[in-house]
């Protein structure tokens, strides 16, 4: 596909409801994986934790250490009404405010008083932007510890009813509160595997990118070029860089886990000199269509991502899109399961 030809219709794909996952895998890495060779060749099918057999000493692994935050906020307006009201937490200004998506947004004027967690937070709408969110104001630090307390954490809309123990629902090295959603394709990932991929020589180093609700917002433009692409806020350090020159001295593939951790890589290394990685702090927008040139990643880990999404274009940019949904419409019949919950594919 010509990069002048790109239209949005030509990412879709019919997906049967019943394989959407509603629970993750148990144990973790007994996820399935499809494995896609870049360069051609037979699609493999295996199992999480057989990773290694894919991977070769030299090899890096790049995680997104990202934590998602329960910034999922359910109240009710302290006024006469006294209706529901629900925040979406997502991102602390300098002041001490934070912007949020809301719902009933039409009912949340500038002065609008909200509680949570009967009377534990209380805050105060500032005002509505031009983005459809809202600015609001709390009594006190919203910090981790009181959203444990008080939120909850905001699942994709596609999975309805699951209770399940939220920590299923953060990867194993999450460390740095900040994200509305996890880094999905890090959730196979167990300390024991981590610990033997280690042992045969694979290195692994963390960035960290905060992932906002768009990455779940569908393309609705004809042209997905058109798609305004949402910020995110990520950190690539010096540690970072390090290893992929190492990788790269050894002969070794540059292999992310997860599009948010090709996002953050490409955007370090668009930033900096002479368009080489360098270490890079600060908000990203890219956007990742096919025709882009990769000058880090080698290889990636990822979920089965929704149709007309710009994370399914970013993977068809690795691989190509006929390839890619050639692969999807195999691990369709093969009934892998899909999305946030669902399988892993390894592209290398």
């Amino acid at each position: 596909m010509s990069e002048a030809s790109l239209r949005t219709a030509d990412f879709d794909y019919v997906l049967p409801p019943e394989l959407i996952a509603q629970a993750p895998a148990e144990p973790r890495d007994a996820a399935r994986l499809l494995v896609l060779p870049r360069a051609g060749g037979p699609l493999h099918h295996a199992i999480f934790r057989d990773l290694g057999a894919y991977l070769a000493p030299g090899d890096l692994l790049v995680l997104n250490r990202t934590r998602v935050l329960p910034a999922r906020l359910v109240g009710h307006r302290r006024d006469a009404a006294g209706g529901r009201v629900e925040l979406l937490l997502l991102r602390r200004e300098p002041a001490g405010a934070w912007e949020a998506l809301a719902r009933p947004l039409r009912r949340l004027r500038p002065g609008t008083l909200l509680v949570f967690g009967a009377g534990r937070l209380q805050g105060t709408v500032l005002e509505r932007t031009a983005a459809g969110t809202v600015r609001v104001g709390f009594d006190q630090e919203v910090t981790e510890a009181l959203l444990r307390e008080v939120g909850e954490i905001p699942l994709p809309p596609y999975i309805r009813g699951w209770r399940g123990d939220p920590e299923r629902y953060q990867t194993v090295y999450a460390a740095v509160p900040g994200s509305a959603a996890a880094p999905t394709a890090g959730l196979h990932f167990t300390p024991a595997l981590l610990a033997r991929l280690r042992a045969q020589g694979v290195a692994i180093t963390h960035l960290t990118l905060h992932i906002g609700p768009d990455t779940f917002r569908p393309i609705l433009t004809e042209d997905p070029r058109a798609h305004p692409m949402h910020r995110e806020y990520c950190e690539v350090p010096a540690e970072v860089v390090a290893a992929v020159e190492r990788a790269r001295a050894a002969g070794g593939r540059v292999i992310a886990v997860g599009t948010t951790s090709v996002r953050a890589l490409e955007t370090a290394a668009l930033a900096g000199p002479a368009g080489q990685l360098a270490p890079y702090c600060g908000w990203t927008d890219l956007y990742i269509t096919p025709g882009y040139r990769f000058r880090v990643v080698d290889g990636l880990i990822t979920n089965f991502h929704l149709p007309r999404s710009t994370l399914l274009l970013l993977v068809s940019a690795l691989v190509g899109r006929e390839r890619l949904l050639a692969a999807y419409a195999e691990a369709i019949r093969e009934r892998y399961r899909f999305y946030s919950f669902g399988d892993a594919m390894l592209i290398l």
